[in-house]
């Protein structure tokens, strides 16, 4: 029997820490393989987004601030040895979990965006202090303790899919023709995780778990596969990053720095796969417990960090919102960037969803949208002398039910969101004469310096989903989709697909 004694509070305080630890430094090995994405970079548009989310991560990692404002759902991977002795029985590994949580989301020196809501199928309302967390507990050989743990974001873990293949269907297939219908709302570059075997739900949390591994592709290509997984991993690298979907799905040569596979047994009859993609957002640390203290958490030399500026080209727009027209932005172009002073609202899904039921109801509005700008936004609370705390954007796919509603009913201009819109908000965009401007999604702490003022105008009940007036100056976002309805979602990646094909024969004609 061990001797060895493994203290409750030990385990709380590593999760507080390691949540802290995690909201603002990235992994190195993935900071590293972004910025080999940005030197290898051919797309103005991507290099400029992937630049946003390099500059974003140094600051977070210098000013301790989140990395994005999706401060995630935790995700605890708690492997404990069968030989474990606690010093006290009266907690469970869930709720050692939860408590770390807890305090490390209501850290007032980073306090972190609370987004977990009780009744998901019914009132929906937030806990308030981010938990429950998801715990995956296994019980393994040894003494001590070991912890994987991940804050993941709602705008990649919304693109999962899954599927029971038959035994003879080729994954890679499956999965690069998957991947174009996930749109670019789960934030590339990043990586993807894939489970294979077991059950649909053993599946789905091999990918998840697949996801802690660190960014290694560029080991594995330069010694070779060894086995069937390996080679898997390597096909599918090589045959996603030939779509062209690029930094933020603006069109680009890398849309995945790496590929993990996890793999079970599974039924003769079945081949169960789950894929889960990471966005550049990526955030997750290991450590371990043996009964001598917390984990030692070691932060990263900031040198390490690669030394990249981002600064707008000649020929970038200057616009004050504050009395602007449709006939002004009919002038935008798709691709261009554009630079926002003036007042802008927020507003993301439970804000439209009470502004279509006070329109129903034909009751009035608390704020008028009408030759405004509204950001899908759910941004930190602020500390300091912050006028706001990270405020990156979030899917803008989420509101496209809304976007006619919005357009033709509150006299809105134009939204600000990351991601594509559907085809028919495209239409919508193109028949009220609006644009749609995108936001790089992964650059929170970047977009936030921006925003001079904020305050809560409507629905504070809502919390980081309340309606803020920010007061803007230089927000730097770049023309999606145009009043004449042309995205950047669509061209961009299409044209990227199809210079990668041509490089690719150039070079096999040079063989």
């Amino acid at each position: 029997m061990s001797d060895k004694i493994i203290k409750q509070q030990d385990l709380i305080d590593s999760i507080e820490d390691a949540l802290q630890y995690i909201s603002y430094y990235h992994p190195l090995d993935f900071i590293q393989a972004l910025e080999k994405a940005y030197h290898k970079e051919q797309s103005s548009a991507a290099k400029d987004a992937i630049a946003q989310i390099l500059i974003n991560s140094r600051m977070s990692a210098t000013g301790k601030r989140p990395i994005c404002q999706d401060t995630g759902i935790v995700t605890c991977f708690v492997k404990v040895g069968m030989a474990v002795n606690w010093d006290k029985t009266d907690m469970t590994v869930q709720q050692m979990v939860d408590e770390g949580t807890r305090r490390a989301y209501l850290n007032p020196d980073n306090p972190l965006r609370a987004s977990i809501v009780a009744d998901p199928a019914g009132a929906r309302k937030n806990t308030k202090d981010n938990t429950p967390s998801v715990v995956h507990i296994d019980l393994v050989e040894g003494d001590e303790i070991e912890v994987m743990i991940a804050a993941k974001g709602g705008g990649s873990e919304n693109k999962t899919k899954m599927a029971m293949l038959n035994p003879s269907d080729s994954i890679a297939d499956w999965v690069v023709k998957t991947l174009p219908s996930m749109g670019a709302g789960w934030c590339p570059p990043g990586m993807l995780g894939i489970g294979i075997g077991g059950t649909a739900e053993k599946a789905g949390v091999l990918a998840k778990e697949s996801l802690m591994d660190p960014v290694n592709i560029q080991d594995l290509i330069d010694r070779g596969p060894q086995n069937a997984e390996e080679e898997l991993r390597l096909e599918i690298f090589e045959r996603v990053n030939k779509l062209g979907i690029g930094a933020q799905g603006l069109g680009g040569l890398t849309t995945v720095v790496d590929v993990k596979i996890n793999a079970v047994p599974t039924h003769a009859a079945s081949k169960p796969v789950v894929m889960i993609p990471n966005c550049a957002a990526t955030r997750h640390v290991h450590f371990h417990l043996d009964g001598t203290g917390p984990a030692d958490l070691t932060p990263p030399k900031l040198e390490e960090w690669p030394d990249i500026t981002w600064e707008v080209g000649e020929d970038v727009r200057r616009v004050n919102v504050d009395g602007l027209t449709k006939a002004d932005i009919a002038e935008w172009k798709t691709g261009e960037t554009v630079l926002l002073s003036g007042t802008i609202l927020t507003g993301r899904d439970a804000a439209h969803k009470r502004i279509a039921d006070m329109l129903a109801a034909g009751e009035e509005l608390p704020v008028d949208f009408t030759d405004k700008f509204i950001y899908y936004v759910g941004p930190v609370d602020a500390v300091g002398d912050e006028a706001v705390g990270p405020a990156g954007p979030t899917t803008a796919t989420r509101m496209d039910k809304f976007s006619e509603l919005m357009l033709s009913q509150t006299g809105l201009l134009g939204s600000i969101g990351k991601s594509e819109r559907g085809a028919a908000t495209v239409e919508n965009i193109k028949k009220h004469k609006s644009v749609y401007l995108m936001a790089v999604g992964g650059a929170a702490y970047l977009v936030s310096k921006a925003v001079k003022k904020a305050r809560v105008v409507a629905f504070e009940d809502l919390g980081m989903e309340a309606i803020y007036e920010f007061e803007v100056e230089d927000m730097p976002v770049t023309v999606a989709v145009d009043s004449s309805g042309e995205s950047a979602h669509v061209t961009g990646p299409a044209i990227w697909k199809a210079k990668i094909e041509e490089l690719d024969e150039k070079l096999k004609e040079k063989r």
